[in-house]
């Protein structure tokens, strides 16, 4: 008998910095590649699916304002522009592999995206195309994470995905204390008295508020995305409190 997946519809934040691999800036066309695989193998298991693309790997808003002296307004835009370039590039990966897919910008730019509307989003996933959100909110001071809590919650996705380079959340940076212990399962009250920078405090309250689970997890290994998606565990969950 066929497993039936988990979710039904669910939102994915893909950070900028993971689309650039090993080469730590811009876009890696093999990284791209391989994540395009893995979101065709969730969509070809019946699953809608919405993406979030960052820009960081192109331009950091926040290194723009600090090391050019960039104001922030005009840095956060030329961030949006970035996760653009993004969502392009992941676009064309899909549909080279037969996936139906619409990028929607939340800046207007008619030639190469449609504007977000979010009927026509709900709509294009429920007819078999992925559906990849840039441009974040559209509106500066306001994260790409912020964005994906956002849309998760407009389209009605049952989870927001965090693909990262790590394998979830740590109650400390792995990177610095090899010590640092994986944390399976916790709240969103426990994640910000922690001050665990999984997502902004705008993201946590907007998916905390709407009770959107938020899944943090390594998408660089291979399965991990397809064990999410039939409610395996891996990586790291945040949840609200019971009610």
């Amino acid at each position: 008998m066929k497993r039936k997946p988990h979710y039904t519809r669910v939102l994915i934040k893909l950070s900028g910095e993971a689309l650039a691999g090993e080469l730590g800036y811009g876009i890696d066309p093999d990284v791209v590649v391989e994540m395009a695989g893995q979101l065709k193998q969730i969509f070809d298991c019946g699953v809608q699916v919405a993406v979030v693309v960052g820009g960081g790997n192109i331009f950091r808003a926040r290194t723009g304002v600090k090391s050019a002296g960039i104001e922030r307004t005009t840095a956060d835009y030329m961030g949006m522009l970035a996760s653009v370039l993004n969502g392009l590039a992941m676009q064309d990966a899909l549909e080279k592999i037969g996936v139906q897919t619409r990028v929607q910008t939340a800046i207007t730019m008619n030639e190469i995206a449609e504007p977000y509307i979010r009927r026509r989003a709900v709509h294009h996933m429920e007819n078999g195309r992925i559906v990849i959100f840039a441009a974040g909110t559209g509106n500066p001071y306001f994260t790409t994470d912020t964005a994906a809590a956002l849309r998760a919650a407009e389209v009605g996705a049952q989870v927001v995905i965090k693909a990262t380079n790590v394998d979830g959340v740590y109650d400390r940076d792995p990177k610095a204390d090899p010590e640092a212990k994986l944390l399976t399962r916790l709240t969103y009250d426990q994640a910000l008295a922690m001050c665990l920078r999984v997502m902004d405090e705008t993201a946590f309250t907007l998916c905390k508020e709407n009770r959107i689970p938020l899944l943090v997890l390594n998408m660089r290994k291979q399965g991990n995305l397809m064990k999410a998606i039939y409610g395996e565990s891996v990586g790291s969950t945040i949840e609200a409190d019971p009610e």
